[in-house]
């Protein structure tokens, strides 16, 4: 069935998408709610077959050239969270550094965020898996993984996954550090500011956590 799933673009979607990101890609040329739309047929179906033959897909669309395709495969994955435990999870993360660039890294940060929403227990778990990695995209996971948190987000971990990267000097670390923070201070304005003058972040991640705090 994999095979015979294609997505339908237009050129005029095609080059403004490639030129937002930067040339990096090649896109077919369809936007996310008619991406959605195409591919409702078979992330259905993948909710049917065995995890095996999930995960197949998953890679088979990451093997496309083509952008949207490995948004498809992060819808698909999303669509079956439900029943994928760590061990699924664990293996699914090497999609993560592969074609990396912030729209998937970030699509993907929402799985693991979904799964540890979930299952509270295994959220160090997930996280020192991510933490201190080599490829700094994983280490952004581990920056954001408690961006849906709220008031169940761990400071311990939110601090150490920054104070590891306080000074890496990576434009998309970086702005991690500057989200996460804002993010947390949507509900504890008190704390981020503490942490910001506590600790000496860099000025743009700074600027990036007080973007909301008058």
């Amino acid at each position: 069935m994999m095979t015979k799933f294609i997505l339908e673009g237009t050129i005029e979607n095609k080059l403004p998408m490639e030129k937002y990101m930067r040339n990096r890609y090649s896109f077919v040329g369809v936007k996310a709610p008619i991406r959605r739309e195409q591919s409702k047929e078979i992330i259905q179906k993948s909710k049917e077959v065995s995890l095996d033959q999930l995960f197949t897909w998953i890679e088979e669309l990451y093997s496309r050239h083509e952008r949207e395709y490995q948004n498809v495969a992060i819808d698909m994955c999303e669509a079956n969270i439900k029943r994928l435990s760590w061990n699924e999870l664990e293996k699914y993360s090497q999609f993560i550094s592969k074609k990396a660039w912030w729209d998937t890294v970030d699509a993907w940060r929402k799985i693991y965020g979904l799964y540890i929403k979930k299952n509270p227990k295994e959220k160090e778990k997930v996280f020192d898996f991510f933490f201190g990695h080599e490829d700094f995209w994983m280490r952004r996971v581990a920056i954001t993984l408690q961006l849906m948190e709220k008031g169940q987000t761990d400071l311990d971990l939110l601090t150490k996954a920054i104070m590891f990267d306080l000074t890496t000097d990576e434009f998309f670390i970086q702005k991690a550090i500057g989200w996460s923070l804002r993010q947390y201070g949507k509900i504890n304005e008190k704390w981020v500011v503490t942490f910001t003058e506590e600790v000496e972040l860099t000025p743009f991640a700074k600027k990036e956590a007080l973007k909301l705090i008058k």
